[in-house]
Protein backbone atom coordinates (compact mmCIF):
# COMPACT_ATOMS: atom_id res chain seq x y z
CA UNK A 1 0.00 0.00 0.00
CA UNK A 2 1.32 3.44 -0.97
CA UNK A 3 1.11 5.69 2.08
CA UNK A 4 1.56 8.87 0.04
CA UNK A 5 -1.53 8.05 -2.06
CA UNK A 6 -3.67 7.61 1.06
CA UNK A 7 -2.32 10.86 2.53
CA UNK A 8 -3.18 12.75 -0.66
CA UNK A 9 -6.85 11.74 -0.47
CA UNK A 10 -6.94 12.43 3.27
CA UNK A 11 -5.77 15.95 2.45
CA UNK A 12 -8.71 16.46 0.09
CA UNK A 13 -11.09 15.24 2.81
CA UNK A 14 -9.65 17.79 5.25
CA UNK A 15 -10.15 20.58 2.71
CA UNK A 16 -13.82 19.66 2.30
CA UNK A 17 -14.20 19.99 6.07
CA UNK A 18 -12.31 23.28 5.99
CA UNK A 19 -14.86 24.72 3.53
CA UNK A 20 -17.78 24.07 5.91
CA UNK A 21 -15.74 25.27 8.90
CA UNK A 22 -15.11 28.52 7.06
CA UNK A 23 -18.85 29.05 6.51
CA UNK A 24 -19.42 28.48 10.24
CA UNK A 25 -16.61 30.97 10.96
CA UNK A 26 -18.27 33.62 8.74
CA UNK A 27 -21.56 33.16 10.62
CA UNK A 28 -19.71 33.56 13.92
CA UNK A 29 -17.95 36.71 12.69
CA UNK A 30 -21.21 38.20 11.43
CA UNK A 31 -22.89 37.63 14.80
CA UNK A 32 -19.73 38.54 16.80
CA UNK A 33 -19.78 35.31 18.80
CA UNK A 34 -17.35 33.57 21.15
CA UNK A 35 -16.89 30.71 18.67
CA UNK A 36 -15.05 32.91 16.11
CA UNK A 37 -11.48 32.05 17.17
CA UNK A 38 -12.12 28.28 17.65
CA UNK A 39 -13.70 28.06 14.19
CA UNK A 40 -10.95 30.13 12.53
CA UNK A 41 -8.19 28.07 14.14
CA UNK A 42 -9.90 24.80 13.16
CA UNK A 43 -10.31 26.04 9.58
CA UNK A 44 -6.64 26.95 9.32
CA UNK A 45 -5.52 23.60 10.76
CA UNK A 46 -7.62 21.69 8.20
CA UNK A 47 -6.42 23.91 5.33
CA UNK A 48 -2.74 23.60 6.25
CA UNK A 49 -2.86 19.83 6.83
CA UNK A 50 -4.99 19.33 3.75
CA UNK A 51 -3.08 21.39 1.24
CA UNK A 52 0.44 20.03 1.82
CA UNK A 53 -0.29 16.55 0.39
CA UNK A 54 -1.78 18.17 -2.73
CA UNK A 55 1.41 20.16 -3.26
CA UNK A 56 4.01 17.49 -2.55
CA UNK A 57 2.30 14.25 -3.69
CA UNK A 58 2.05 13.63 -7.42
CA UNK A 59 -1.28 13.19 -9.15
CA UNK A 60 -2.77 9.71 -8.64
CA UNK A 61 -4.23 7.82 -11.62
CA UNK A 62 -4.90 4.51 -9.96
CA UNK A 63 -5.47 3.14 -6.45
CA UNK A 64 -5.72 -0.39 -5.11
CA UNK A 65 -8.69 -1.74 -3.18
CA UNK A 66 -6.56 -1.83 0.00
CA UNK A 67 -5.69 1.85 -0.48
CA UNK A 68 -9.37 2.60 -1.00
CA UNK A 69 -10.21 0.85 2.28
CA UNK A 70 -7.55 2.84 4.11
CA UNK A 71 -8.75 6.15 2.64
CA UNK A 72 -12.34 5.50 3.71
CA UNK A 73 -11.66 4.15 7.22
CA UNK A 74 -8.84 6.56 8.11
CA UNK A 75 -10.69 9.40 6.38
CA UNK A 76 -13.78 8.95 8.54
CA UNK A 77 -11.72 8.64 11.72
CA UNK A 78 -9.53 11.65 10.89
CA UNK A 79 -12.59 13.72 9.99
CA UNK A 80 -14.15 13.01 13.38
CA UNK A 81 -10.93 14.06 15.12
CA UNK A 82 -10.74 17.27 13.06
CA UNK A 83 -14.42 17.97 13.73
CA UNK A 84 -13.90 18.00 17.49
CA UNK A 85 -11.38 20.89 17.39
CA UNK A 86 -13.95 23.75 17.53
CA UNK A 87 -15.73 22.06 20.43
CA UNK A 88 -12.57 21.61 22.51
CA UNK A 89 -11.40 25.17 21.92
CA UNK A 90 -14.81 26.64 22.74
CA UNK A 91 -15.05 24.73 26.03
CA UNK A 92 -18.30 24.60 27.96
CA UNK A 93 -19.48 21.02 28.32
CA UNK A 94 -16.90 19.80 25.80
CA UNK A 95 -14.21 17.78 27.54
CA UNK A 96 -11.90 15.79 25.26
CA UNK A 97 -14.11 12.68 25.34
CA UNK A 98 -17.32 14.72 25.06
CA UNK A 99 -16.00 16.63 22.04
CA UNK A 100 -14.97 13.39 20.31
CA UNK A 101 -18.36 11.80 21.05
CA UNK A 102 -20.26 14.83 19.70
CA UNK A 103 -18.10 14.96 16.56
CA UNK A 104 -18.47 11.24 15.83
CA UNK A 105 -22.20 11.45 16.53
CA UNK A 106 -22.50 14.31 14.06
CA UNK A 107 -20.51 12.83 11.17
CA UNK A 108 -22.05 9.37 11.53
CA UNK A 109 -25.49 11.06 11.61
CA UNK A 110 -26.28 9.35 14.90
CA UNK A 111 -27.55 12.44 16.69
CA UNK A 112 -26.76 11.29 20.23
CA UNK A 113 -25.49 14.21 22.29
CA UNK A 114 -23.67 14.89 25.55
CA UNK A 115 -25.08 18.43 25.72
CA UNK A 116 -27.53 19.27 28.47
CA UNK A 117 -28.05 22.79 27.08
CA UNK A 118 -27.85 22.88 23.28
CA UNK A 119 -29.15 26.44 23.17
CA UNK A 120 -26.07 27.67 25.07
CA UNK A 121 -23.95 27.11 21.95
CA UNK A 122 -23.33 30.14 19.70
CA UNK A 123 -24.89 29.91 16.23
CA UNK A 124 -21.56 29.52 14.49
CA UNK A 125 -20.90 26.37 16.51
CA UNK A 126 -24.51 25.18 16.04
CA UNK A 127 -24.06 25.56 12.28
CA UNK A 128 -20.84 23.55 12.40
CA UNK A 129 -22.62 20.89 14.49
CA UNK A 130 -25.39 20.71 11.86
CA UNK A 131 -22.80 20.68 9.05
CA UNK A 132 -21.16 17.54 10.43
CA UNK A 133 -24.52 15.84 9.89
CA UNK A 134 -24.85 17.14 6.35
CA UNK A 135 -21.30 16.13 5.38
CA UNK A 136 -21.67 12.72 7.00
CA UNK A 137 -25.11 12.04 5.53
CA UNK A 138 -24.08 11.73 1.92
CA UNK A 139 -20.63 10.62 3.07
CA UNK A 140 -17.52 12.73 3.33
CA UNK A 141 -15.84 10.41 0.81
CA UNK A 142 -18.70 10.97 -1.66
CA UNK A 143 -18.00 14.70 -1.55
CA UNK A 144 -14.37 13.95 -2.38
CA UNK A 145 -15.40 11.69 -5.26
CA UNK A 146 -17.48 14.50 -6.75
CA UNK A 147 -14.47 16.82 -6.99
CA UNK A 148 -11.99 14.20 -8.23
CA UNK A 149 -10.71 14.50 -11.80
CA UNK A 150 -12.29 12.14 -14.34
CA UNK A 151 -10.10 9.20 -13.49
CA UNK A 152 -12.51 6.28 -13.35
CA UNK A 153 -10.49 3.77 -11.35
CA UNK A 154 -9.92 5.72 -8.10
CA UNK A 155 -13.53 6.89 -8.07
CA UNK A 156 -14.84 3.36 -8.66
CA UNK A 157 -12.61 1.82 -5.99
CA UNK A 158 -13.62 4.37 -3.37
CA UNK A 159 -17.31 4.12 -4.20
CA UNK A 160 -17.21 0.33 -3.88
CA UNK A 161 -15.88 0.76 -0.33
CA UNK A 162 -18.11 3.69 0.68
CA UNK A 163 -21.40 2.25 -0.68
CA UNK A 164 -22.31 -1.28 0.43
CA UNK A 165 -23.08 -3.97 -2.16
CA UNK A 166 -26.73 -4.21 -1.20
CA UNK A 167 -27.10 -0.44 -1.70
CA UNK A 168 -25.61 -0.72 -5.20
CA UNK A 169 -28.31 -3.12 -6.38
CA UNK A 170 -30.35 -0.29 -7.91
CA UNK A 171 -27.39 1.74 -9.23
CA UNK A 172 -27.21 0.79 -12.92
CA UNK A 173 -25.20 3.82 -13.98
CA UNK A 174 -21.57 4.85 -14.21
CA UNK A 175 -19.82 5.96 -11.03
CA UNK A 176 -19.95 9.61 -12.06
CA UNK A 177 -23.65 9.31 -12.84
CA UNK A 178 -24.37 7.67 -9.48
CA UNK A 179 -22.54 10.41 -7.59
CA UNK A 180 -24.37 13.09 -9.54
CA UNK A 181 -27.70 11.44 -8.71
CA UNK A 182 -26.84 11.24 -5.02
CA UNK A 183 -25.72 14.85 -4.83
CA UNK A 184 -28.67 16.13 -6.85
CA UNK A 185 -31.29 14.37 -4.73
CA UNK A 186 -29.46 15.35 -1.52
CA UNK A 187 -29.36 19.05 -2.44
CA UNK A 188 -32.93 19.11 -3.75
CA UNK A 189 -34.34 17.55 -0.59
CA UNK A 190 -32.31 19.89 1.63
CA UNK A 191 -33.43 23.03 -0.22
CA UNK A 192 -37.08 21.91 -0.41
CA UNK A 193 -37.32 21.14 3.31
CA UNK A 194 -35.57 24.37 4.30
CA UNK A 195 -38.07 26.38 2.27
CA UNK A 196 -41.11 24.51 3.61
CA UNK A 197 -39.99 24.70 7.25
CA UNK A 198 -39.39 28.42 6.88
CA UNK A 199 -42.86 28.90 5.36
CA UNK A 200 -44.33 26.88 8.25
CA UNK A 201 -42.97 29.39 10.76
CA UNK A 202 -39.52 28.09 11.67
CA UNK A 203 -36.71 30.67 11.55
CA UNK A 204 -34.30 30.50 8.60
CA UNK A 205 -31.29 29.41 10.66
CA UNK A 206 -33.27 26.70 12.44
CA UNK A 207 -34.82 25.64 9.12
CA UNK A 208 -31.36 25.09 7.60
CA UNK A 209 -30.06 23.24 10.67
CA UNK A 210 -33.12 20.98 10.91
CA UNK A 211 -33.03 20.29 7.15
CA UNK A 212 -29.36 19.30 7.40
CA UNK A 213 -30.30 16.93 10.23
CA UNK A 214 -33.43 15.53 8.55
CA UNK A 215 -31.99 14.79 5.11
CA UNK A 216 -28.88 13.29 6.70
CA UNK A 217 -31.21 11.36 9.08
CA UNK A 218 -29.11 12.73 11.92
CA UNK A 219 -31.28 14.43 14.52
CA UNK A 220 -29.16 17.27 15.94
CA UNK A 221 -31.59 20.05 16.81
CA UNK A 222 -30.85 23.66 17.74
CA UNK A 223 -33.33 23.38 20.63
CA UNK A 224 -33.15 21.56 23.97
CA UNK A 225 -36.64 20.15 23.43
CA UNK A 226 -35.88 19.13 19.84
CA UNK A 227 -38.89 19.49 17.51
CA UNK A 228 -41.24 19.55 20.53
CA UNK A 229 -40.06 23.15 21.07
CA UNK A 230 -42.11 24.36 18.09
CA UNK A 231 -45.34 22.52 18.99
CA UNK A 232 -46.44 22.82 15.35
CA UNK A 233 -48.36 20.13 13.48
CA UNK A 234 -47.32 21.63 10.12
CA UNK A 235 -43.61 21.48 11.03
CA UNK A 236 -43.94 17.91 12.28
CA UNK A 237 -45.71 16.75 9.10
CA UNK A 238 -43.04 18.37 6.90
CA UNK A 239 -40.24 16.72 8.89
CA UNK A 240 -42.00 13.32 8.85
CA UNK A 241 -42.40 13.44 5.05
CA UNK A 242 -38.73 14.31 4.53
CA UNK A 243 -37.55 11.76 7.09
CA UNK A 244 -39.40 9.01 5.22
CA UNK A 245 -38.08 10.26 1.85
CA UNK A 246 -34.52 10.43 3.21
CA UNK A 247 -34.89 6.84 4.38
CA UNK A 248 -35.49 5.68 0.81
CA UNK A 249 -32.94 4.56 -1.77
CA UNK A 250 -31.70 7.78 -3.40
CA UNK A 251 -31.40 6.02 -6.75
CA UNK A 252 -35.12 5.23 -6.63
CA UNK A 253 -35.91 8.80 -5.59
CA UNK A 254 -33.96 10.05 -8.62
CA UNK A 255 -35.75 7.75 -11.06
CA UNK A 256 -39.09 8.71 -9.50
CA UNK A 257 -38.38 12.44 -9.80
CA UNK A 258 -37.27 12.02 -13.42
CA UNK A 259 -40.25 9.84 -14.44
CA UNK A 260 -38.30 6.64 -15.11
CA UNK A 261 -40.14 3.27 -15.14
CA UNK A 262 -38.06 1.88 -12.26
CA UNK A 263 -39.36 4.02 -9.40
CA UNK A 264 -40.66 3.96 -5.84
CA UNK A 265 -44.18 2.95 -6.87
CA UNK A 266 -42.91 -0.15 -8.70
CA UNK A 267 -40.37 -1.21 -6.08
CA UNK A 268 -41.67 -3.92 -3.75
CA UNK A 269 -38.88 -3.11 -1.28
CA UNK A 270 -39.79 0.59 -1.14
CA UNK A 271 -43.51 -0.11 -0.84
CA UNK A 272 -42.86 -2.69 1.88
CA UNK A 273 -40.66 -0.18 3.74
CA UNK A 274 -43.42 2.46 3.69
CA UNK A 275 -46.01 -0.18 4.62
CA UNK A 276 -43.97 -1.41 7.59
CA UNK A 277 -43.55 2.18 8.77
CA UNK A 278 -47.31 2.80 8.50
CA UNK A 279 -48.15 -0.39 10.42
CA UNK A 280 -45.69 0.60 13.16
CA UNK A 281 -47.27 4.05 13.45
CA UNK A 282 -50.79 2.60 13.71
CA UNK A 283 -49.79 -0.01 16.31
CA UNK A 284 -48.08 2.58 18.53
CA UNK A 285 -50.96 5.05 18.12
CA UNK A 286 -53.50 2.36 19.06
CA UNK A 287 -51.43 1.34 22.09
CA UNK A 288 -51.06 4.94 23.31
CA UNK A 289 -54.78 5.61 22.90
CA UNK A 290 -55.96 2.28 24.34
CA UNK A 291 -53.94 2.76 27.54
CA UNK A 292 -55.09 6.36 27.95
CA UNK A 293 -51.82 8.14 27.20
CA UNK A 294 -53.35 10.39 24.51
CA UNK A 295 -56.53 11.24 22.65
CA UNK A 296 -56.90 9.51 19.23
CA UNK A 297 -55.60 12.52 17.27
CA UNK A 298 -52.66 13.19 19.58
CA UNK A 299 -51.77 9.49 19.74
CA UNK A 300 -51.60 9.28 15.94
CA UNK A 301 -49.64 12.54 15.70
CA UNK A 302 -47.07 11.46 18.28
CA UNK A 303 -46.76 7.90 17.00
CA UNK A 304 -46.38 9.08 13.40
CA UNK A 305 -43.48 11.37 14.30
CA UNK A 306 -41.62 9.10 16.71
CA UNK A 307 -41.85 5.93 14.61
CA UNK A 308 -40.67 7.83 11.52
CA UNK A 309 -37.89 9.44 13.55
CA UNK A 310 -36.56 6.15 14.93
CA UNK A 311 -37.34 4.08 11.84
CA UNK A 312 -35.28 6.38 9.62
CA UNK A 313 -32.49 6.78 12.26
CA UNK A 314 -33.13 10.54 12.44
CA UNK A 315 -33.72 10.79 16.18
CA UNK A 316 -35.79 13.98 16.51
CA UNK A 317 -38.30 14.01 19.36
CA UNK A 318 -41.68 15.49 20.19
CA UNK A 319 -42.15 13.45 23.36
CA UNK A 320 -40.17 11.42 25.90
CA UNK A 321 -40.67 7.87 24.63
CA UNK A 322 -39.10 6.42 27.80
CA UNK A 323 -42.45 7.03 29.52
CA UNK A 324 -44.38 5.04 26.91
CA UNK A 325 -45.93 1.58 27.54
CA UNK A 326 -43.76 -1.50 26.99
CA UNK A 327 -45.46 -2.54 23.74
CA UNK A 328 -44.74 0.83 22.09
CA UNK A 329 -41.15 0.76 23.36
CA UNK A 330 -40.64 -2.70 21.83
CA UNK A 331 -41.99 -1.46 18.49
CA UNK A 332 -39.50 1.43 18.60
CA UNK A 333 -36.66 -0.94 19.52
CA UNK A 334 -37.50 -3.07 16.47
CA UNK A 335 -37.38 -0.02 14.18
CA UNK A 336 -34.11 1.03 15.87
CA UNK A 337 -32.64 -2.30 14.74
CA UNK A 338 -34.26 -2.52 11.28
CA UNK A 339 -34.17 1.16 10.19
CA UNK A 340 -34.68 2.36 6.61
CA UNK A 341 -33.51 1.39 3.11
CA UNK A 342 -30.03 0.78 1.75
CA UNK A 343 -28.86 3.56 -0.57
CA UNK A 344 -30.30 6.18 1.79
CA UNK A 345 -28.65 8.23 4.54
CA UNK A 346 -30.12 5.88 7.14
CA UNK A 347 -28.07 3.57 9.35
CA UNK A 348 -29.00 0.30 11.05
CA UNK A 349 -29.34 -3.16 9.55
CA UNK A 350 -31.26 -1.62 6.63
CA UNK A 351 -34.76 -2.69 5.61
CA UNK A 352 -33.37 -4.26 2.40
CA UNK A 353 -31.32 -6.77 4.39
CA UNK A 354 -34.33 -7.74 6.52
CA UNK A 355 -36.46 -8.03 3.36
CA UNK A 356 -33.77 -10.14 1.68
CA UNK A 357 -33.42 -12.47 4.66
CA UNK A 358 -37.21 -13.03 4.87
CA UNK A 359 -37.31 -14.00 1.19
CA UNK A 360 -34.15 -16.07 1.60
CA UNK A 361 -35.87 -17.95 4.43
CA UNK A 362 -38.88 -18.61 2.19
CA UNK A 363 -36.49 -19.91 -0.46
CA UNK A 364 -34.84 -22.29 2.03
CA UNK A 365 -38.23 -23.59 3.22
CA UNK A 366 -39.19 -24.27 -0.39
CA UNK A 367 -35.93 -26.14 -0.93
CA UNK A 368 -36.67 -28.28 2.12
CA UNK A 369 -39.93 -29.38 0.47
CA UNK A 370 -38.39 -29.73 -3.01
CA UNK A 371 -34.64 -30.49 -2.56
CA UNK A 372 -34.01 -30.86 -6.31
CA UNK A 373 -35.77 -27.65 -7.32
CA UNK A 374 -33.85 -24.73 -8.80
CA UNK A 375 -35.07 -21.70 -6.86
CA UNK A 376 -33.93 -18.25 -7.91
CA UNK A 377 -34.33 -15.35 -5.51
CA UNK A 378 -35.46 -12.16 -7.22
CA UNK A 379 -36.06 -8.75 -5.65
CA UNK A 380 -37.54 -5.97 -7.78
CA UNK A 381 -36.77 -7.99 -10.91
CA UNK A 382 -33.11 -8.49 -10.07
CA UNK A 383 -31.61 -11.93 -9.45
CA UNK A 384 -29.90 -12.02 -6.06
CA UNK A 385 -26.65 -13.92 -6.07
CA UNK A 386 -26.18 -16.47 -3.31
CA UNK A 387 -22.96 -14.72 -2.29
CA UNK A 388 -25.01 -11.63 -1.40
CA UNK A 389 -27.37 -13.80 0.65
CA UNK A 390 -24.40 -15.21 2.60
CA UNK A 391 -22.86 -11.77 2.98
CA UNK A 392 -26.14 -10.42 4.37
CA UNK A 393 -26.37 -13.26 6.90
CA UNK A 394 -22.78 -12.71 8.03
CA UNK A 395 -23.40 -8.97 8.34
CA UNK A 396 -26.46 -9.53 10.54
CA UNK A 397 -24.48 -11.91 12.78
CA UNK A 398 -21.62 -9.41 13.06
CA UNK A 399 -24.11 -6.64 13.80
CA UNK A 400 -25.60 -8.62 16.70
CA UNK A 401 -22.11 -9.48 17.99
CA UNK A 402 -21.08 -5.81 18.05
CA UNK A 403 -24.09 -4.51 19.95
CA UNK A 404 -23.99 -7.43 22.43
CA UNK A 405 -20.29 -6.73 23.06
CA UNK A 406 -20.97 -3.01 23.45
CA UNK A 407 -23.81 -3.73 25.90
CA UNK A 408 -21.54 -5.98 27.98
CA UNK A 409 -18.79 -3.35 28.10
CA UNK A 410 -21.23 -0.65 29.21
CA UNK A 411 -22.73 -2.83 31.95
CA UNK A 412 -19.16 -3.58 33.07
CA UNK A 413 -18.85 0.21 33.57
CA UNK A 414 -21.92 0.10 35.88
CA UNK A 415 -24.40 1.40 33.29
CA UNK A 416 -27.93 0.02 33.80
CA UNK A 417 -28.97 -2.80 31.45
CA UNK A 418 -31.74 -0.96 29.57
CA UNK A 419 -29.56 2.13 29.12
CA UNK A 420 -26.60 0.03 27.95
CA UNK A 421 -28.71 -2.11 25.62
CA UNK A 422 -30.66 0.74 24.01
CA UNK A 423 -27.61 3.04 23.78
CA UNK A 424 -25.62 0.31 22.02
CA UNK A 425 -28.37 -0.40 19.48
CA UNK A 426 -29.02 3.31 18.94
CA UNK A 427 -25.34 4.11 18.38
CA UNK A 428 -24.62 1.10 16.17
CA UNK A 429 -27.70 1.90 14.07
CA UNK A 430 -26.80 5.62 14.06
CA UNK A 431 -30.29 6.28 15.45
CA UNK A 432 -29.53 8.61 18.36
CA UNK A 433 -31.89 8.23 21.31
CA UNK A 434 -32.29 5.08 23.36
CA UNK A 435 -34.34 4.57 26.50
CA UNK A 436 -34.09 5.18 30.25
CA UNK A 437 -31.18 7.62 30.86
CA UNK A 438 -30.51 8.15 27.12
CA UNK A 439 -34.12 8.60 26.01
CA UNK A 440 -35.45 10.94 23.32
CA UNK A 441 -35.60 13.84 25.79
CA UNK A 442 -32.41 12.84 27.60
CA UNK A 443 -28.74 12.82 26.63
CA UNK A 444 -25.55 10.80 27.04
CA UNK A 445 -23.80 13.22 29.44
CA UNK A 446 -24.13 10.96 32.52
CA UNK A 447 -22.37 7.99 30.93
CA UNK A 448 -18.78 7.38 32.09
CA UNK A 449 -16.01 8.66 29.82
CA UNK A 450 -14.97 5.11 28.87
CA UNK A 451 -18.59 4.36 27.93
CA UNK A 452 -18.74 7.41 25.65
CA UNK A 453 -15.53 6.28 23.95
CA UNK A 454 -16.91 2.75 23.44
CA UNK A 455 -20.09 4.17 21.90
CA UNK A 456 -18.04 6.49 19.67
CA UNK A 457 -16.27 3.45 18.20
CA UNK A 458 -19.63 1.68 17.85
CA UNK A 459 -21.05 4.68 15.93
CA UNK A 460 -18.12 4.54 13.50
CA UNK A 461 -18.56 0.79 13.06
CA UNK A 462 -22.22 1.36 12.28
CA UNK A 463 -21.53 4.11 9.75
CA UNK A 464 -18.81 2.09 8.01
CA UNK A 465 -21.03 -1.02 8.15
CA UNK A 466 -18.44 -3.17 10.01
CA UNK A 467 -17.00 -4.94 6.91
CA UNK A 468 -14.95 -1.93 5.85
CA UNK A 469 -13.29 -1.75 9.27
CA UNK A 470 -12.63 -5.50 9.32
CA UNK A 471 -11.17 -5.31 5.81
CA UNK A 472 -8.94 -2.41 6.84
CA UNK A 473 -7.69 -4.26 9.93
CA UNK A 474 -6.98 -7.38 7.87
CA UNK A 475 -5.03 -5.20 5.43
CA UNK A 476 -2.88 -3.92 8.29
CA UNK A 477 -2.24 -7.46 9.50
CA UNK A 478 -1.24 -8.51 6.01
CA UNK A 479 1.44 -5.84 5.67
Amino acid sequence: MRTEVVIKYLGIILLVNAAMLFVAFLISVLLQETSTIPLLFSTLVCVILGIFPLIFVERVHDISFQEGLSIVVIGWTMTCIAGMLPYIMWGGEFSLVNAFFESVSGYTTTGSTILTDVEALPKGLLFWRASTHWLGGIGIVAFVLLILPKSRNPRLKLMNVEISEIARQNFRYTTRRVLGMLAGVYLLLTLAETLLLNLAGMGLFDSIAHSFATIATGGFSTRNLSVAYYDSLAIEIIIVVFMVLSGMHFGLLFTTFTGKPQNIFRSKVALSYVGAMAVGMLLVAANLYWLGYHSPGQALRTAMFQVASVGTTTGFATEDTAAWPSFSILILIWFTIQCAMAGSTSGGLKFDRVYLMVHSLRKQLRLLKHPNAVVTLRIDGQVIDESLERQTLVFILMYVLVFVTSTLLLTLLDVSLLTAFSASIACLGNVGPGFEHVSSMGNFSELPAAGKFVLSIVMLLGRLEIFSVLGFLSTLRGR
